[in-house]
Protein backbone atom coordinates (compact mmCIF):
# COMPACT_ATOMS: atom_id res chain seq x y z
CA UNK A 1 0.00 0.00 0.00
CA UNK A 2 1.12 3.72 -0.92
CA UNK A 3 2.63 5.62 2.02
CA UNK A 4 0.69 8.94 0.53
CA UNK A 5 -2.79 6.76 1.11
CA UNK A 6 -1.68 6.35 5.14
CA UNK A 7 -3.26 9.43 7.62
CA UNK A 8 -1.82 10.03 10.66
CA UNK A 9 -2.86 12.62 12.80
CA UNK A 10 -0.54 14.28 15.96
CA UNK A 11 -1.89 15.74 18.74
CA UNK A 12 0.37 17.68 21.24
CA UNK A 13 0.00 21.27 22.76
CA UNK A 14 4.12 22.18 22.07
CA UNK A 15 4.46 24.08 18.57
CA UNK A 16 7.89 22.95 17.81
CA UNK A 17 6.89 18.93 18.24
CA UNK A 18 3.83 19.05 16.20
CA UNK A 19 6.40 21.12 13.28
CA UNK A 20 8.89 18.92 13.79
CA UNK A 21 6.66 15.53 13.28
CA UNK A 22 4.57 16.97 10.50
CA UNK A 23 7.48 18.10 8.90
CA UNK A 24 8.90 14.44 9.31
CA UNK A 25 6.29 12.09 8.63
CA UNK A 26 5.26 14.46 5.27
CA UNK A 27 9.03 14.04 4.17
CA UNK A 28 8.35 10.68 4.29
CA UNK A 29 4.99 10.50 2.12
CA UNK A 30 2.33 10.08 4.69
CA UNK A 31 -1.00 12.76 5.24
CA UNK A 32 -0.89 15.15 8.20
CA UNK A 33 -3.16 16.12 10.17
CA UNK A 34 -3.04 18.27 13.55
CA UNK A 35 -4.51 19.20 16.98
CA UNK A 36 -3.36 21.04 19.92
CA UNK A 37 -5.15 19.68 22.67
CA UNK A 38 -7.40 16.38 23.41
CA UNK A 39 -10.65 17.78 22.84
CA UNK A 40 -9.51 18.94 19.12
CA UNK A 41 -7.82 15.81 18.57
CA UNK A 42 -10.61 13.52 19.47
CA UNK A 43 -12.83 15.52 17.40
CA UNK A 44 -10.49 15.00 13.98
CA UNK A 45 -10.20 11.29 15.17
CA UNK A 46 -13.88 10.68 14.69
CA UNK A 47 -14.56 13.21 11.37
CA UNK A 48 -11.11 12.11 9.73
CA UNK A 49 -10.27 8.26 10.48
CA UNK A 50 -6.85 8.61 11.08
CA UNK A 51 -4.94 5.48 10.32
CA UNK A 52 -2.31 6.23 13.29
CA UNK A 53 -2.63 8.76 15.92
CA UNK A 54 0.94 10.14 17.81
CA UNK A 55 -0.22 11.30 21.17
CA UNK A 56 1.00 13.72 23.78
CA UNK A 57 -0.34 13.17 27.54
CA UNK A 58 0.13 16.28 29.19
CA UNK A 59 -2.12 18.95 27.23
CA UNK A 60 -4.34 21.79 28.04
CA UNK A 61 -8.49 21.59 27.72
CA UNK A 62 -8.18 17.67 27.71
CA UNK A 63 -5.66 15.55 28.10
CA UNK A 64 -4.08 12.72 25.77
CA UNK A 65 -5.15 9.90 28.78
CA UNK A 66 -8.79 10.84 28.40
CA UNK A 67 -8.48 11.35 24.40
CA UNK A 68 -7.38 7.93 24.50
CA UNK A 69 -9.51 5.91 26.81
CA UNK A 70 -12.28 8.03 24.51
CA UNK A 71 -10.87 6.87 21.30
CA UNK A 72 -10.85 3.42 23.45
CA UNK A 73 -14.36 3.50 24.11
CA UNK A 74 -16.09 5.06 20.58
CA UNK A 75 -16.68 1.66 17.96
CA UNK A 76 -15.91 4.26 15.44
CA UNK A 77 -12.18 5.09 16.59
CA UNK A 78 -11.44 1.63 18.90
CA UNK A 79 -9.32 -0.07 16.01
CA UNK A 80 -7.05 3.07 14.94
CA UNK A 81 -3.41 2.44 16.78
CA UNK A 82 -2.24 5.13 19.17
CA UNK A 83 1.12 6.24 19.82
CA UNK A 84 2.09 8.00 22.95
CA UNK A 85 4.67 10.55 22.37
CA UNK A 86 5.66 11.94 25.42
CA UNK A 87 8.33 13.88 27.79
CA UNK A 88 6.80 12.14 30.87
CA UNK A 89 8.95 8.95 32.69
CA UNK A 90 8.52 5.33 32.02
CA UNK A 91 6.52 5.52 35.57
CA UNK A 92 3.21 6.87 33.25
CA UNK A 93 3.69 3.71 31.27
CA UNK A 94 2.88 1.94 33.91
CA UNK A 95 0.27 3.85 34.80
CA UNK A 96 -1.09 3.63 31.92
CA UNK A 97 -0.67 -0.59 31.90
CA UNK A 98 -2.33 -0.97 35.01
CA UNK A 99 -5.54 0.75 33.73
CA UNK A 100 -8.01 -1.88 33.37
CA UNK A 101 -10.69 0.16 31.74
CA UNK A 102 -7.97 0.77 28.96
CA UNK A 103 -6.01 -1.00 26.05
CA UNK A 104 -2.36 -0.76 25.69
CA UNK A 105 -0.91 1.90 23.37
CA UNK A 106 0.65 0.45 20.16
CA UNK A 107 4.06 2.06 20.98
CA UNK A 108 5.58 4.53 23.44
CA UNK A 109 8.02 7.48 22.44
CA UNK A 110 10.02 9.89 24.75
CA UNK A 111 10.85 13.40 23.64
CA UNK A 112 12.98 14.22 21.94
CA UNK A 113 11.76 11.50 19.39
CA UNK A 114 14.41 9.21 17.47
CA UNK A 115 12.97 9.80 14.00
CA UNK A 116 14.30 6.32 13.05
CA UNK A 117 12.84 4.49 15.66
CA UNK A 118 9.81 6.17 14.48
CA UNK A 119 9.58 5.40 10.98
CA UNK A 120 10.20 1.74 11.90
CA UNK A 121 7.74 1.36 13.97
CA UNK A 122 5.05 3.78 12.39
CA UNK A 123 5.82 1.30 9.04
CA UNK A 124 5.46 -1.70 10.76
CA UNK A 125 1.90 -1.12 12.36
CA UNK A 126 0.50 0.63 8.73
CA UNK A 127 1.56 -2.36 7.03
Amino acid sequence: MDAKTKKILIVDDEHSVVAYLNALLKDNGYETLTASNGKEGYTKAVSEHPDLILLDITMPEESGVRMFRKIQENAETAGIPVFIVTGISHDFKGFIESRKQMGKPAAYFDKPVKKEELLVKIREVLQ
